[in-house]
């Protein structure tokens, strides 16, 4: 039963962690004068979010095990209608990525990252993380395929578990590496920030793609059943 719900949930959990612009905003949060503090209280308010978000979706579809359930249907329809969204929003993305020569603009909420309060760090690695769409969609998917695999109790408890870490391990990682100290965590960070920001519409594109296939063929799966 577990590992069948960690195959289930791990395929969202890692499009979350390979999301772009959170992992750039922690860099740059953990570039600031208190980015050790701002970072681990980011990294606090991003596994808080994944954890309270799942926990509801585990709450609201515990039923989803039980083929032909309210709570399964609803789940398989939810799957149909974000699948479609994703592969919508990756060609929409895709279309208007920024031509030879032109910059993406970054995020309203990235400006003045590194001058960041301890509150609204805190603050923004939960809503960045649970209040997302995109999360929220890829939080809910896999939250529900871990109740759907029969999962129960420890099982339970323990894939949501993993499923917050592995959708944390970059923003973890970020946060080690720069408490690890030194010029060269320093330097290695910054390199990852510049790769992200140079590739994030391609890394972005093959994310919302594959995903929204694979949430979609389990969501017709699932209506097919």
């Amino acid at each position: 039963m577990l590992s069948q719900a960690m195959g289930a949930m791990l395929p969202a959990a890692l499009a979350i962690a390979l999301s772009p612009f959170p992992l750039i905003g922690i860099v740059l949060i953990l570039s600031g004068a208190r980015g050790g503090r701002n970072g681990l209280l980011f990294a606090a308010g991003w596994i808080t979010g994944l954890t309270v978000t799942a926990a509801l979706v585990v709450v609201l579809f515990g039923g989803a095990d039980t083929p032909g359930s309210t709570s399964s249907a609803i789940a398989d329809w939810g799957r149909v209608l974000a699948g479609g969204a994703f592969i919508v929003l990756g060609a929409r993305t895709w279309w208007k990525r920024p031509r030879a020569g032109e910059q993406a603009e970054p995020p309203r909420w990235m400006a003045s990252l590194e001058d960041v309060t301890a509150g609204r760090a805190l603050l923004l690695g939960a809503l960045l993380s649970g209040a997302n769409p995109k999360n929220l969609v890829l939080t809910a998917s896999a939250a529900t395929a871990v109740v759907e695999a029969g999962a129960h109790d420890v099982g339970l408890i323990t894939a949501v578990v993993l499923f917050v870490l592995i959708a944390s391990c970059t923003v973890l990682a970020a946060v080690a590496v720069h408490l690890s100290g030194g010029q060269r965590a320093a330097s290695f960070l910054d390199g990852v920030r510049r790769f992200m920001v140079a590739n994030s519409t391609v890394i972005t594109v093959i994310v919302l793609l594959l995903l929204g296939a694979n949430v979609l063929g389990e969501g017709l799966s699932g209506l097919g059943r």
